[in-house]
């Protein structure tokens, strides 16, 4: 591995950079476009015979979208001599200038959907077919391990205690506001559960693995790069962030063909807001259609209405077929491990790396060690995904 090279030669990229990690410390998406109202308003759709269209509420903006536009736009991208780090940091400001779009109009309709298109795009026919293929399989096999029994308390121990595999400090924090059983916040370390949520045993094996196992594993190699854009995060690095995530999941063996469909229904969900889809719409689709229990149909349409039409999800499956395609051709996981970085910038990583200014990842996802998959349905439909 090279040696860090001493800031003097490239101090132009580590002033552009730290310049850029300055900025970027309010633009943290999920901070801002999950609703505060989600309980209150689910009960009143309930109770309207799913005829109701929610009035999500969401936290307000604490930063100046046009200032910060004006500051991202004014650094000197021209003062870095390499070609593919500076078209790296050109490709950083467009990504973070389209993410202060999505945070300013968030709760304004289309307009915020068009935002979400332009910096999460939406499924190709391609990606709709995959998620069709696997809604074709059945999952009906009965597992204790899927009985939803642990309180959040409980899951926060069984988290504390998986986290003993590896060094690092986070915080963990419970919150009602949650469109997710689990997140992480990258730029504050947090991991956040929904404090109503009932875990199975399975789901909590799925959340360790796949929040604290990838992605505070690349938040915490992220902080230990001298460059901040590992930390902050590449651009589009979604697809790849998810994709290892759940191809963590799938190597530690707690991957379901129910976890896999679920996948799938986001996609579908997604493609509804292309179809210009009511809430009520894709919750019908879910319920009636697909015969999702309405906690989950309900679930899946609000993570994909927030805000106006959050288009995100149908990352999560075409991630996992990249991510699982790459590794069984033999591709390093280590690389992707870095921090925030997306799969497209391998070539750029390497590069950085060469020139001493990244370091191989610090903190490696364990599950990636032995293949604990046992479920051969999913080895079939990973293999056969388009």
């Amino acid at each position: 591995m090279p040696q860090i090279t001493s800031t003097d030669e490239f101090q132009n990229i580590f002033d552009i950079d730290a310049n850029l990690n300055r900025l970027v410390q309010n633009i943290e998406l999920l901070n801002y476009i999950n609703p505060l109202n989600i309980q209150g308003e689910k009960k009143q759709f309930f109770s309207a015979k799913y005829n109701y269209d929610p009035q999500f509420k969401y936290p307000k903006i604490n930063f100046n979208g046009y200032k910060l536009h004006r500051l991202f736009f004014s650094q000197r991208l021209e003062r870095i001599e390499n070609e593919a780090i500076r078209q790296l940091y050109e490709d950083v400001i467009y990504e973070y200038s389209g993410l202060i779009e999505c945070i300013e109009t968030i709760n304004h309709g289309r307009k915020f959907y068009f935002n979400s298109l332009k910096s999460f795009g939406t499924p190709t026919e391609k990606q709709i077919d995959n998620a069709k293929f696997i809604l074709r399989f059945d999952d009906s096999d009965f597992d204790e391990e899927m009985l939803p029994i642990y309180s959040a308390d409980e899951a926060v121990d069984f988290f504390k205690d998986y986290s003993k595999r590896y060094d690092f400090k986070y915080k963990i924090k419970l919150s009602t506001n949650l469109s997710a059983a689990a997140m992480v916040l990258n730029n504050t370390q947090t991991l956040v559960l929904s404090k109503n949520h009932k875990f199975s045993l399975n789901q909590l094996k799925v959340l360790t693995n796949h929040e604290i196992g990838v992605h505070m594993v690349t938040t915490f190699n992220g902080l230990s790069q001298p460059l901040k854009v590992f930390s902050n995060g590449f651009p589009n690095n979604v697809e790849t962030q998810e994709g290892l995530a759940v191809y963590s999941e799938y190597m530690s063996g707690c991957l379901t063909m129910k976890r896999l469909k679920e996948l799938a229904y986001r996609v579908i969900a997604v493609d509804t807001l292309n179809k210009g889809y009511s809430f009520a719409d894709t919750f019908d689709l879910l319920f009636s259609q697909y015969k999702l229990n309405r906690d989950k149909a309900f679930a899946i349409a609000l993570r994909v209405h927030r805000g106006g039409g959050f288009t995100k999800d149908h990352q999560y499956l075409s991630g996992i077929h990249r991510v699982y395609n790459y590794a069984k051709s033999g591709g390093d996981l280590d690389v992707l491990l870095t921090g925030k970085v997306n799969m497209d910038y391998i070539d750029t990583i390497s590069e950085i790396q060469n020139l001493g200014l990244a370091i191989s990842s610090k903190y490696y996802t364990d599950a990636y060690m032995t293949n604990d998959n046992s479920n051969k349905n999913l080895d079939f439909i990973l293999k056969s995904l388009k």
